[in-house]
Parts: C-alpha cells; sequence; structure tokens
C-alpha cells in the first residue's frame, strides 16, 4: 500500500493511492496515519478494504507528512562508507545516533526555510524507516517485524550550526521544514530488498547525489535492533537512515542552498519529493 496525508497544514487526513493513482480518503476509516493505524494490525484492516469503494479526493489537495503524531526522530550519522570519506571522516564502527526535532517536519512538496543568516543549509537524501510494531530489545533476525514501511526523506542540515557551534548535532538538524517526509508511506510488503534502492538529489537540476542503499555501512534491521536496545520504538517513530555522497558539504569548495533554488530528490519506488528554498525571516 502507498498511504499518505492530505490537506491544509494542521489539518491533514490520511488516505491511500489506489490502482491508478487516484487519491481515496481514508478519514472514515482511521483518524489518522499514526499510532495503532500503523502496527501489523492496524495495516491489516488497511489491506482489506477495496480501495475503489472509499471516497476518491478531487482536486490537488496538499500532500502532507506521510506520518502524523511523530514521537521521535532518529537518524544515523556517516552510516554511508563513501559519504563518510567524503566528509573525512571515519567509517564508524557502530552506528552514530543522533535526533532531529518533531517540528521540522513537514510535507514533501512544502517550501524549505533558510535560516535568517545562514550560508551552510545543505541537503541530504536519505531512506526513511517508519516503525510499526511497539520494539524494544528486539533482534536483528526479528527487527523488520516491526517496521511498518519506508518513505523518502530530505535531512537537511545547518553545518555552522552541526559543527561549528559546539555540542551534538541536532541544533543543526532541527531547524523548522528541516525534515521533508513523504509524498507516501510504503508497506513493507512492497519493499523486497530496502537494502537495494537507488536514491539521488538534485539542486536546479544538478544532480549532487546519486547512490545505494547497498553501500549503507547497517542495514535497516541492524538498525531498528540497535536503536530498541537504547530506547523502546513506538509506532510512528522515525528512523532516517544516512546519506550517499554528493552533499553541499563535500563539493569542493562547498555548495550550499541559497534561497528560491528547486530541490528534487527520490528513492527507488517510494516516489519523488519537490521543495523551493526561502528566506526565513526574524
Amino acid at each position: 500500500m502507498k498511504l499518505l496525508r492530505f490537506g491544509e497544514l494542521g489539518q491533514e487526513k490520511p488516505g491511500m493511492l489506489d490502482a491508478d493513482g487516484n487519491l481515496r480518503s481514508l478519514a472514515n476509516v482511521i483518524d489518522d496515519l499514526s499510532g495503532a493505524a500503523l502496527t501489523r494490525a492496524g495495516l491489516d484492516q488497511l489491506k482489506n478494504i477495496d480501495p475503489t469503494t472509499l471516497p476518491q479526493v478531487e482536486g490537488d489537495p496538499r500532500i502532507g507528512a506521510c506520518v502524523g503524531e511523530v514521537s521521535k526522530f532518529m537518524c544515523i550519522g556517516l552510516n554511508y562508507s563513501d559519504h563518510a570519506e567524503e566528509s573525512g571522516m571515519e567509517v564508524p564502527a557502530e552506528p552514530v545516533l543522533f535526533m532531529k526535532a518533531t517540528s521540522a517536519i513537514c510535507g514533501p512538496f512544502d517550501d524549505v526555510l533558510i535560516p535568517p543568516g545562514s550560508e551552510k543549509t545543505d541537503w541530504e537524501v536519505e531512506l526513511g524507516i517508519v516503525i510499526g510494531d511497539r520494539a524494544k530489545h528486539v533482534s536483528e533476525e526479528n527487527a523488520l517485524d516491526h517496521v511498518a514501511g519506508y518513505c523518502v526523506i530530505n535531512d537537511l542540515s545547518e553545518r555552522a550550526y552541526q559543527l561549528e557551534r559546539c555540542g551534538q548535532w541536532v541544533k543543526g538538524k532541527s531547524y523548522d521544514t528541516f525534515a521533508p517526509m513523504g509524498p507516501w508511506l510504503v508497506t513493507r510488503d512492497e519493499v523486497s530488498d530496502p537494502s537495494n534502492l537507488s536514491l539521488w538529489l538534485e539542486v536546479d537540476g544538478h544532480r549532487y547525489q546519486s547512490g545505494s542503499t547497498q553501500k549503507m555501512v547497517f542495514g535497516v534491521a541492524k538498525l531498528v535492533s540497535y536503536l530498541s536496545s537504547f530506547m523502546t520504538l513506538n509506532p510512528g517513530d522515525i528512523i532516517s537512515t544516512g546519506t550517499p555522497p554528493g552533499v553541499g558539504l563535500g563539493q569542493k569548495p562547498p555548495i550550499y542552498l541559497k534561497p528560491g533554488q528547486i530541490m528534487r530528490l527520490s528513492v527507488d519506488g517510494l516516489g519523488e519529493q519537490q521543495q523551493t528554498t526561502k528566506a526565513d525571516s526574524l
């Protein structure tokens, strides 16, 4: 299934795509794509619905983030060996964990805000994992049973905040709109091998990132199992799994985003995003 949320910011409704790509409303079936709706039991309920029996959504509504009420947004740093190399950092022996504020989440086609005075706002296309069933101390062998599905994430970063302002990376990762997510949550049964997905990102038509999840140092099952040993993962929690090479920081010389630019990005089978950058004001 391809599940999504549509409507104005803060008023999104749940929906799904039918076999012809038409948007169908789930508003009379579930309250939102969050919590219990994302568990195995919740998704089984949705799978039993004939999409053609659902109301078709007319027009061209805004597409929101594909998951609502996210309680934790976990990110993995330096998880592509070739990205670690371009960053001048060693490949980590264990997953590098940091968090992104959930207030950074936005829709896949919303404008991305560049912070006032920022000169080092950067892009990162990533595979996102959406947790389904609660996970606590799960084994790597059973970890995928706790995954609801996958989505595209643009893990935007302000590199000066991240690397030059002391402390942890979270301050450079959490500005409003720094986490476009979607357009769809693609359920796990439709992604046969998350370790073999191509992903790419362009800025103003120039392709900077082109990679494959084959290059991930730690795969999906390992990440879910590993994180679940440090914290309980709840339905709707997000894990952003790292980015391939080609970020602005890695260019020679570095290139960063400016207002008025257009980013396009995609992960194989998970849809495409597009954002326009816009200067935020105080």
